[in-house]
């Protein structure tokens, strides 16, 4: 996850961060991305249900499960969660909402002491769930929205799903809830991104997180519709621009890239390009965040209870909350994978082994590179970056 606003508009400094003394339990949420400890933030899927049959679905959820863990079960990752000292737990799904305990969760989840936030598509939130998960204490809601009305009701699978968003956006807006955008960029949906940038300002919505495709579930038959490296550089140039015109008009609205780690290497090289007498400390803060965080700083944990180093990558299965706690999982040191996971830089090979930017970007996303490659540890192929940028010791 990458704040480009926080970045580019020089809002925060590496000196923010050592005042919490790097702790994720203390850590504002803004800065939670640069903690020393890396204590994973936890997405759980619970529920493999979900109302629409969106395109790049990273999870290919189905109408319904028999799988799902149990309240009680739920209760108890909960508390692993707490006593690990997991800062964030996610309830994702599927749709969560679906999920008819899903309050209950998350108000147990408050109680532990965890950051409680919600992924969804925002179709079934009314004005009633807001104002409860209001009152939960809920963090904040993250509500997925992959173009205007046209292109996102063609991604989502429904005619509507785009207007169902935005209601539960304004729903959530109304509680004092804070809410934010989820855009998963594509060739199909890039040149709605200024039309998006128009939709946060008149919802005032104060973040979105630009998310880079990732080639796994539904996501995998998207592959060739990524954006190729020309286009990347072109979407994130835009996505700057954009930002500067949300500050430049007042508007402290909070905008990240999160699945594409050279995304923070560009920026600093942009910043340089420009002058920009931030750069330095830029780069500072991106060695602080150390890039792509599967199996160290990110987790998940299926609706049936197996683990995974990230959400996309759900061929790799670390154990499984059934059997054994999460914190017992996390820190196996007998799985081999996991171990070397928490020590990627040393194993990627190719381009990425030798890049200047490698404690910047950790190796990239290595689900992706395993997708395409055939190789976790092969070079991630979405990374944009020339040869010439990444060479150690050039301008």
């Amino acid at each position: 996850m990458i704040g480009i606003s926080k970045l580019y508009m020089g809002q925060i400094e590496p000196s923010d961060t050592i005042r919490y003394g790097g702790d994720s339990a203390r850590l504002p949420s803004h800065l939670l991305q640069f903690s020393n400890d890396k204590k994973p933030v936890v997405i759980w899927n619970v529920t493999e249900k979900c109302n629409l049959n969106c395109r790049h679905c990273y999870a290919a959820t189905s109408s319904d499960s028999e799988s799902e863990l149990s309240f009680e079960e739920g209760k108890k990752l909960i508390d692993d969660l707490s006593t690990f000292g997991c800062p964030v737990i996610l309830f994702s799904g599927g749709e969560p909402l679906l999920r008819p305990d899903l309050p209950e969760l998350a108000d147990y989840a408050v109680s532990k002491g965890l950051r409680t936030v919600i992924s969804t598509n925002g179709t079934l939130i009314d004005q009633k769930s807001a104002d409860k998960f209001k009152k939960i204490g809920v963090s904040y809601v993250g509500i997925s929205l992959d173009g205007l009305r046209e292109v996102h009701d063609r991604f989502r699978g429904r005619s509507g799903a785009f207007d169902d968003a935005i209601n539960g956006i304004r729903f959530c807006r109304n509680a004092g809830l804070k809410v934010g955008l989820r855009f998963t960029v594509c060739r199909e949906n890039a040149g709605d991104i200024p039309g998006i940038f128009r939709l946060l300002r008149e919802e005032e919505i104060p973040r979105i997180c630009i998310y880079h495709l990732v080639y796994s579930g539904r996501g995998a038959k998207l592959a060739e519709e990524d954006l190729d490296h020309k286009e990347s550089r072109k979407m994130m140039d835009n996505l700057i621009d954009e930002t500067k015109k949300l500050y430049v008009s007042g508007l402290k609205t909070e905008v990240l890239t999160v699945d594409n780690h050279c995304d923070g290497p560009y920026l600093y090289l942009k910043m340089l390009r420009e002058g920009n007498p931030g750069a330095s400390k830029v780069l500072e803060l991106l060695r602080m965040n150390g890039g792509n965080s599967s199996g160290l700083g990110v987790a998940s944990v299926s609706w049936d209870g197996k683990v995974h180093p990230d959400q996309f990558w759900r061929n790799k299965i670390l154990g499984n909350v059934r059997e054994k706690s999460f914190g017992e999982i996390w820190t196996d040191t007998k799985n081999s994978f996991l171990m070397q996971l928490k020590e990627k830089k040393k194993h990627v090979t190719g381009r990425c082994s030798s890049c200047r930017f490698l404690d910047v970007c950790g190796g990239n996303f290595r689900a992706r590179a395993e997708a395409v490659m055939g190789d976790a540890w092969a070079p991630d192929p979405a990374c944009y970056l020339s040869d010439e940028e990444i060479q150690r010791g050039s301008a």
